[in-house]
């Protein structure tokens, strides 16, 4: 009897404890942060053929090759609208959204909760984070904004609220916990994604995940369609330290000039190296930054300003952080030997002249991006090229090496590493792949299965 009531409390105390942890309602963290909560619509023109392309091989037979051509082809414009989220920020009519919400669109209409509507423009955008800032003029119509919380203190576990447009739904509030931090999505070198199992559906995008406290922690972004419970938002800290550069209308990152890979345990040891750290540089362009200074391809870069890189996406997050025309001294070894190199950044100017991590560390193939003197030199337009291949994996029994040019995966170009990894990975296990590749002047395709 003694330890059946010793068991019967110990039940009780556990269950008491998590309930205690457990909301008894949502609702007040919802009332006091739904009216700092936006509806955004956007209108974008497009432009498409006035009668599509003509294939057919009977037309061809009897009209000939140039069919097509006797047809009135004039590009005709449409309109396209869809639907997202964003949260007001500063009571002048500052609201946060995701940059993929608002780009291209050539009208912006912001609904408040009391459903006034506003005309916004665009303020500032980052592609590479997809944040961006839109502003109304309120006049008279007083606003509510969000505090922003410290996503560095949000812990895994916690209990967080999403609110936004799911599908046109306005004002949708779902609820779940903080599921993962830290994780990539391989859509951009500065992924950073907090994950959340709170229901996110199209028209979240750019809506805030806020804390208990009413605080924003993560701003919503992204969803894996073929998963339940799995949303993906853009730290709120990230979000802090690209204010003042967005409220000046871009993000300006400082710019090496190189690619780069991580360094695994082999590298290490061959480099003389006690620990798997650092950034390997794979390669560097000709005539930037990286190349006036006198960096090298096979440099290890251990420190910038002193500052420890542990990784090759660690790299890209402090050189990004540096403003360009600013010269940073790196801490590199070459030969087993420790240099400091001193290098004035440049300024990125697209997406494929970022410093970038070269593949995922222990990835089946792992690329880098090609630059600019390569492509030119290859006479291609797109493609990275395959750094290393793992030799008890289908790629290599197939036949892809290193040196070779991926251009495309499944029939879709690839532009990035980062664009590599993301098609790749979404490839199911057992089904086939099949790379478009570029190799001793010709291209040819080879296919095997995802292991």
């Amino acid at each position: 009897m003694k330890k059946f009531l010793i068991l019967t409390l110990f039940i009780i105390s556990t269950v008491t404890a998590f309930a205690a942890g457990t909301p008894e309602s949502f609702s007040g963290v919802y009332k006091a942060t739904k009216d700092a909560v936006v509806n955004i619509s956007t209108t974008k023109v497009m432009k498409r053929s006035a009668h599509p392309p003509i294939n057919d091989d009977v037309f061809r037979r009897f009209f000939g090759d140039d069919f097509g051509g006797m047809l009135p082809n004039t590009p005709r414009e449409y309109k396209t609208s869809s639907l997202g989220s964003g949260f007001i920020i500063e009571s002048n009519g500052l609201i946060v959204t995701n940059n993929h919400v608002i780009e291209g669109a050539s009208e912006i209409i912001v609904k408040l909760n009391d459903e006034h509507k506003f005309p916004a423009k665009v303020v500032g955008r980052d592609p590479l984070t997809d944040l961006a800032l839109i502003k109304i003029e309120p006049g008279n119509v007083k606003l509510s904004s969000l505090p922003l919380g410290d996503s560095n203190k949000a812990e895994i576990g916690d209990w967080v609220i999403a609110i936004g447009n799911p599908l046109g739904l306005e004002w949708t509030v779902t609820a779940g916990i903080i599921s993962a931090k830290g994780r990539e999505l391989g859509s951009s070198p500065y992924d950073n994604f907090m994950q959340t199992d709170a229901s996110i559906n199209p028209g979240n995008s750019g809506g805030p995940l806020i804390n208990m406290d009413g605080q924003v922690v993560a701003i919503n972004t992204a969803i894996i369609p073929s998963g339940q419970g799995l949303g993906f938002a853009v730290p709120v800290n990230m979000l802090k330290e690209l204010l003042p550069k967005l409220k000046q209308g871009s993000v300006k990152r400082g710019w090496l000039g190189v690619s780069i890979q991580a360094v695994d345990d082999k590298l290490a040891k061959g480099f003389g190296m006690k620990d798997a750290k650092g950034a390997l540089i794979a390669d560097v362009t000709k005539d930037d930054p990286a190349d006036k200074a006198g960096v090298k391809a096979g440099d290890v870069i251990l420190r910038v300003n002193g500052q420890q890189v542990s990784d090759s996406k660690d790299l890209v997050t402090l050189i990004g952080s540096f403003s360009p025309g600013q010269t940073v001294t790196l801490d590199i070894l070459r030969d087993k030997k420790e240099l400091k190199i001193p290098v004035k950044l440049g300024v990125r100017k697209s997406q494929d002249d970022e410093d970038e991590p070269a593949g995922t560390p222990g990835a089946t193939i792992s690329v880098a991006p090609l630059n600019r003197g390569e492509m030119a030199k290859l006479n291609l337009k797109y493609g990275v090229k395959v750094l290393n291949v793992d030799e008890k994996n289908n790629a290599y029994e197939a036949g892809v090496r290193p040196g070779m040019i991926i251009l495309t995966i499944n029939r879709e170009q690839v532009r990035t590493t980062a664009e590599f990894v993301a098609k790749y990975n979404k490839i199911p296990k057992g089904s086939v792949v099949v790379l478009q590749i570029y190799a001793s002047g010709r291209s040819n395709f080879i296919a095997f299965d995802k292991e």
